[in-house]
């Protein structure tokens, strides 16, 4: 499902709203876990999961191509732990 799905779909189970409050709506909440994220905080979705970043620290890595060892930079990355709920019903329980 990609964003304008999203949007569409609850839309679709929200008549009350119109498209461009529903989009409005979808986008505050993508951008405040985005916000909170960038600030290194964790978002925890309850039923859901949680939202954090994780550090990978510098080191060597080595280009496919030519086989030569190259540096990589330490770098933050995203980082998603599904809830109990979300697992459950991933494994039909």
């Amino acid at each position: 499902m990609i964003r304008s799905e999203l949007i569409q779909k609850v839309a679709e189970e929200n008549p009350h709203l119109t498209q461009r409050d529903v989009e409005r709506i979808v986008n505050t909440i993508f951008e405040e876990i985005i916000s909170a994220m960038c600030s290194g905080n964790r978002v925890e979705l309850r039923g859901f999961g949680a939202f954090s970043v994780k550090k990978r620290d510098a080191r060597m890595g080595r280009n496919p191509r030519t086989g030569e060892t190259v540096p990589v930079e330490e770098k933050h990355v995203p980082f998603f732990k599904a809830g109990k709920l979300l697992r459950d019903r991933l494994n039909g329980g």
